[in-house]
């Protein structure tokens, strides 16, 4: 789908045109009010012509002031007009993005985690607030206000021609220069437009992406080489804009002169007619007033048009995402109320791309209840295995089946309610400690949520802070320690009780006393639950049923942890390595 061309994409507009439908009737007050302005519209000058002819040459001072008094009727009923209509517009607009912006947003939280991994978050930002913001200017100030326009234009020159012919042509004598001046215009802007957009979401994109990884930027001491960076994406951005600044800055002083151009030789021709009796004053008067009402929609025709045209590159951007369906097939239709919580892998394949194999004819078995611990070298595929039992990934060959039935059988929403996970990389939102751990149910109390943080033994940390559970974490939870995000995340997966606890390097990033903070909690939430456990540190894991260890993507020892151990194989080389290291 491409914009490249006319400003009317009809497949585009016609797309947008889908989110009027519930507010047509909008859309009809708005057109209704467009037809009646521009019919309204000559009125005035036509009466100021009346009234110079009839009332102050041959002074009739009643007359004039009823005629006066119409004047200021009609002058109040066309305000009236465009108060309603910009109202009407700006409302139908904000409706339409509204919509929209829902859409788009639902969708992107229905993609897979694989479409964010090459996706800029920036850009996608730029996508659900700017550019769909500009789609709003294609009602507001585009396609019915072009209408309006060109509807004055045509309804204008009609009265005028009606009037004097003669007058008309000397009116419009400059309009053919001023319609060369304004495709030049249109095409130059629209380009300088696109680049904006462009710029726009390279900057987005880079500031989203820095101000996140800010401390990387400070701990390497790479402050000045970013901002050098970022001065030379700035710059691109204000240079589009100077373009389309520029190109105004030509055009509009362009259409003034034209305009003055008109004015003039009305004036001249006129005022020679008026002496010999060709022309009334009154007419003079009058077309001296419908200049103004032919180049003032002429001059904003172009940007109308390239207004329009904006809104219909954001479209195609927005269009773009809402029409990339990355998404995992949700076709399953088993929505149990309970899963016993087995869990079974059958030569299970999986690659992100076709020459990296993550995983290779994966099998293995996990007992509903029991304690499963990963362990292997980064890379060997363990955080894997836990994005395919949640379905955040797909795999390729195989089979994983949850209680004996394959796991796309189950509807994804209900198979994640009954999965939590605790990730190494701890997202807490910008909110107070109570709704991070709650994440918005107001079905879960205030009660329930203090319950679980003591059981997992946080309670006393969180009482500490100002505000106890109203405490604000800020952004990405960046008023806590790692070691006290690890522990919200915990009671999160703890609060909402589900069968199948996946902990990934939970407790790589904690300091001791966390870690023991959390190896106290952990026979209590793993009871009656099936556990799985990915863990660096293999103090943490000596007490799981059974250990699997990976390498490349394979699973070549398993194991009790003394099973392991007597086996001399990978896991002692791993667990002499570690408390060799521990020791020294």
């Amino acid at each position: 789908m491409s914009v490249s061309g006319a400003a009317f994409d009809f497949t585009l507009l016609k797309r947008v045109l889908h989110y009027v439908k519930p507010w047509r009737k909008l859309l009809v007050g708005a057109i209704g009010l467009t037809i009646t302005m521009a019919f309204i519209s000559p009125i005035r000058p036509l009466l100021i012509q009346y009234a110079v002819d009839h009332f102050i040459l041959t002074p009739e001072p009643t007359k004039l002031l009823w005629i006066t008094l119409l004047m200021v009727g009609v002058l109040l009923i066309e305000s009236a007009g465009q108060f309603f209509s910009a109202y009407i517009t700006n409302k139908l607009g904000q409706y339409v993005i509204r919509d929209l912006r829902n859409d788009v947003y639902g969708h992107i939280s229905r993609m897979k985690t694989a479409y964010f991994d090459k996706s800029p978050i920036g850009s996608l930002v730029t996508r659900v607030v700017s550019d769909i913001e500009t789609i709003a200017s294609i009602f507001t100030e585009g396609i019915v206000i072009l209408f309006g326009d060109i509807l004055q234009l045509l309804v204008v020159l009609i009265v005028m021609f009606a009037i004097d012919w003669q007058l008309t042509l000397i009116s419009i004598s400059t309009i053919p220069l001023l319609l060369i001046a304004t495709n030049i215009f249109k095409n130059g802007i629209k380009s300088a437009f696109q680049d904006v957009r462009t710029q726009v979401a390279h900057i987005n994109t880079f500031v989203q992406e820095h101000i996140s990884g800010m401390n990387v930027v400070q701990i390497f001491n790479r402050e000045e080489e970013e901002l050098k960076r970022f001065k030379v994406i700035n710059r691109a951005h204000t240079k589009a804009h100077i373009r389309s600044v520029w190109h105004y800055s030509v055009f509009f002083p362009i259409t003034e002169i034209l305009s003055a151009v008109s004015l003039g030789l009305l004036i001249w021709l006129g005022a020679r007619g008026v002496i010999s009796g060709t022309f009334t004053i009154g007419n003079l008067v009058a077309f001296t007033m419908f200049v103004g009402m032919l180049f003032r929609p002429i001059r904003m025709l172009a940007d109308r048009f390239n207004t329009l045209q904006m809104g219909m590159v954001s479209s195609e951007r927005v269009f773009q995402v809402l029409d990339t369906f990355e998404r995992i097939d949700d076709t399953g239709k088993l929505q149990p109320a309970q899963l016993k919580g087995d869990i079974e892998f059958k030569d299970v394949s999986m690659w992100y791309s076709p020459d990296v194999k993550v995983l290779d004819g994966l099998s293995f078995k996990v007992k509903a209840g029991s304690t499963i611990a990963i362990v292997g070298a980064t890379g060997a595929g363990k955080t894997s295995i836990i994005n395919l039992i949640n379905r955040s990934y797909e795999f390729q060959q195989g089979e994983i089946l949850i209680d004996g039935h394959p796991i796309r059988d189950y509807q994804i929403q209900c198979l994640r309610n009954h999965i939590a996970i605790v990730l190494q990389d701890v997202f807490l939102f910008s909110d107070t400690i109570a709704n991070n751990i709650s994440l918005g149910d107001t079905q879960i109390s205030r009660e329930a949520i203090e319950a679980a943080a003591k059981k997992v033994g946080a309670d006393a940390f969180i009482k500490k802070l100002p505000g106890g559970y109203d405490f604000n974490v800020m952004e990405r939870g960046g008023m806590l320690s790692a070691g006290q995000r690890q522990l919200i995340a915990f009671i999160r997966a703890y609060l909402f009780n589900p069968e199948i606890l996946v902990l990934d390097e939970a407790t790589s990033s904690v300091d001791i006393e966390t870690e023991m903070l959390i190896q106290e909690a952990m026979d209590a939430l793993t009871k009656n639950r099936t556990a799985i456990i990915i863990a660096h540190r293999l103090s943490t894991i000596q007490k799981a049923d059974q250990i699997f260890v990976m390498e490349k993507g394979r699973l070549i020892e398993s194991g009790t942890h003394q099973e392991l151990l007597a086996l001399e194989g990978q896991y002692k080389r791993l667990y002499e390595l570690q408390f060799g290291a521990e020791s020294a």
